[in-house]
């Protein structure tokens, strides 16, 4: 089995690569490089890096500057801490940012609620020209890093701390479009981030069960991918859609538009955390306890399947 990596790591390496070729890139961190991994594109091109402090709302502000001024700016810190000042700032004048936002969703773990963003994708996704990315492992996060850099506009790429499996190539990302990563007949499983890892095994408990679930990798959320979403439905007649951030404008709630306004009527559920704030513990024994495990994916999944 190949090693697994955190998508903050690989998003460090591929950023450190696009600072050989790119001399308009220049990166913002919040003094949390070590842990945001822009200390890798520091150590090559201190010139180009740029400690803000514990200023945000400032950092904010220089990257829609540079921006202004012709640069690359990727602006890195917790994404707890990373939505303040984007909307008139940078999503406004659709300043081409990137905003990358590491130690999201509940696996920060033992940080604990105040470093727990699981708003932030809604929070992201409201704002016009905003376009949302959440890769699901090391070799997508990289994909994400080279493509969001030529891509004009602001964007904002959800990292992850903890490192796990591989389960794409490094060429499997296109901004825009859903990634199947297996077929099925039962049921489509819709997930992004760290999430995709949980019902890639909620699909083999599936298998056990008896049923066949389709895999959709949703790395991106804005612009979401209809037509993959559209044909899912089609082909398998139920949709479970699993984030790890609140049930409330994040994943779930994109799809559930798509399926609304297109009139497609099935069984349809959503797998996140519920209209409540995190709390501190173990990364494993949270999943389980909120309810976005494997297993519960798994239990979820077989009602909507016998509900068809």
């Amino acid at each position: 089995m190949a090693d697994k990596i955190a998508t903050r790591d690989a998003y460090g390496k591929a950023l450190a690569e696009l600072g050989e070729t790119n001399p308009n890139i220049v990166v913002l961190d919040a003094d949390l490089s070590c842990s945001t991994k822009t200390n890798v594109f520091a150590e090559k091109f201190p010139e180009r890096f740029y400690n803000m402090g514990v200023a945000e709302q400032n950092m904010m502000g220089w990257a829609a500057g540079l921006s202004a001024s012709g640069k690359i700016p990727f602006v890195s810190t917790f994404a707890v801490f990373a939505t303040d000042q984007v909307r008139n700032s940078i999503a406004f004048p659709r300043a081409n940012v990137k905003i990358c936002a590491s130690h999201a969703g509940l696996s920060v773990g033992p940080d604990g609620a105040s470093h727990q963003a699981i708003e932030d994708i809604a929070l992201m996704r409201i704002l016009p020209n905003m376009t949302v990315i959440v890769p699901a492992d090391g070799p997508q996060a990289a994909a994400a890093t080279k493509a969001v850099a030529a891509f004009q506009g602001p964007v904002y790429l959800r990292l992850g701390r903890p490192k796990v499996a591989s389960v794409t190539a490094e060429n499997d990302f296109v901004i825009g479009q859903a990634l199947q990563l297996q077929d099925g007949r039962d049921i489509t499983l819709i997930a992004c981030g760290t999430m995709v890892q949980e019902v890639l095994a909620a699909a083999n408990l599936l298998e056990e069960a008896g049923y066949s679930a389709r895999v959709l990798n949703m790395a991106t959320i804005k612009p979401i991918d209809q037509e993959a979403i559209l044909t899912a439905a089609r082909g398998t007649g139920a949709i479970l859609t699993a984030e790890e951030h609140t049930i409330i404008g994040g994943l779930g709630s994109a799809v559930a538009e798509v399926l609304s306004e297109h009139g497609a009527s099935i069984p349809f559920s959503r797998i996140g955390v519920q209209d409540q704030f995190g709390e501190s513990g173990d990364p494993v024994e949270l999943f389980k306890k909120f309810g976005i495990d494997a297993a519960s994916i798994t239990q979820r999944a077989l009602t909507l399947i016998r509900n068809k």
